[in-house]
């Protein structure tokens, strides 16, 4: 199973040297999140970073979006911005895409959101109409594009960039397996929703796919050990540390964070911690930040939703994602904790990867 990493930086060349650390330790992909960053500025910086090994034994790391804002630009410039930068990485990126909530859409952006997977179906399609270079591209849906006169005059890194979705619900996780040529997961999936919920969507969503024609091709990198031609990528915060109470107490804010949101509150309520979340949810509405909630997380709960312990708990709990995913995209715990401690996990993180 390949290990991926989500980098964490004070400083955008903290990042670059994060990734790079990364990319010594044998890390598959480094994934490139958008919140407080611009996802592609992000992934060219790490694209322009990495890549170039000491020796000709050291592999280059693949550079991705984990996630971009897929409503947030119009089609054709997520597709240009995710040509350039496979031309930059020499192609290693993978466009990873998500929808977000419709609070974040239409507050923040003023994006539209209704019918968001029909709107993702769209999107997708006038980005490989695209990045095919074809004249006309002219696709008509819920979102459209009429462009004629137009060809990109520049050859392409490689015939096909791959794009990966990410989904919670059963319908968008089903139209990644439709779709796309991999799945990224929230940060909190554990195995047994991998097992129960995720891989049965992703195979309908195959199923669809292979009725309607050739399966996408396969990204770059290992075959598939899940599903053929598809990427399936988990996601973990993973806090490591000799005293596995603190790795528990850094990752307990991740917890909390989420476990205040309405949307997940069916989640967690599924698991036995709805007194928990409704806690949680009250102590945000008095006042609390929402990354400083995790006094409030148990440890059964810590455990269930990330990877906490010591190096050797840590690659235990790794084993457990096998034949359930392809990759699994390591964060190091980082909300409500101050840069220092954060520095500290993320080298921990490091050293996990480059033991396995």
């Amino acid at each position: 199973m390949r290990l991926d990493v989500q980098p964490w930086g004070e400083t955008m060349a903290e990042l670059v040297i994060a990734a790079r650390a990364a990319e010594s330790a044998g890390a598959g992909v480094v994934w490139a999140p958008e919140l407080h960053r611009n996802a592609f500025t992000t992934a060219a910086a790490l694209a322009a970073g990495t890549g170039q090994p000491q020796d000709q034994n050291q592999h280059r790391i693949g550079i991705g979006t984990g996630i971009a804002l897929a409503f947030a630009r119009s089609p054709m410039l997520t597709a240009l911005a995710a040509a350039d930068l496979d031309e930059l990485s020499a192609g290693r990126f993978r466009l990873g895409l998500g929808t977000g909530v419709a609070r974040l859409n239409q507050d923040w952006h003023g994006a539209e959101f209704e019918r968001p997977a029909p709107r993702l179906r769209d999107t997708v399609a006038i980005i490989r109409a695209v990045l095919a270079g074809a004249d006309p591209i002219v696709h008509e849906g819920v979102r459209s594009i009429r462009v004629r006169g137009w060809r990109r005059p520049y050859p392409p890194a490689r015939e096909h960039l791959p794009i990966y979705l990410a989904g919670v619900g059963p319908a968008m996780v089903t139209l990644a397996g439709e779709i796309a040529d991999g799945w990224i997961a929230h940060e909190l999936c554990p195995p047994t929703e991998l097992r129960d919920r995720i891989r049965p969507a992703l195979l309908t969503g195959r199923a669809r796919a292979a009725l309607s024609g050739p399966a996408a091709a396969a990204p770059p990198g290992p075959v598939s050990a899940v599903l053929p031609g598809f990427d399936v990528v988990a996601a973990a915060c993973c806090s490591v540390d000799a005293d596995p109470a603190v790795a528990r107490r850094r990752a307990a804010n991740v917890v909390g964070f989420y476990a205040s949101v309405r949307s997940y509150a069916g989640m967690f309520e599924a698991a036995g911690f709805g007194e928990t979340c409704a806690t949680a949810t009250e102590a945000l509405r008095s006042g609390r930040p929402a990354d400083s909630l995790g006094y409030l997380i148990p440890d059964a709960m810590v455990d269930a939703y990330t990877i906490a312990g010591t190096p050797d708990q840590c690659l235990a709990r790794l084993t457990e994602y096998h034949g359930l995913a392809d990759a699994i995209k390591l964060s190091p715990p980082s909300y409500g904790l101050p840069p220092g401690e954060v520095r500290s996990a993320q080298n921990r993180l490091l050293d996990l990867v480059g033991s396995v």
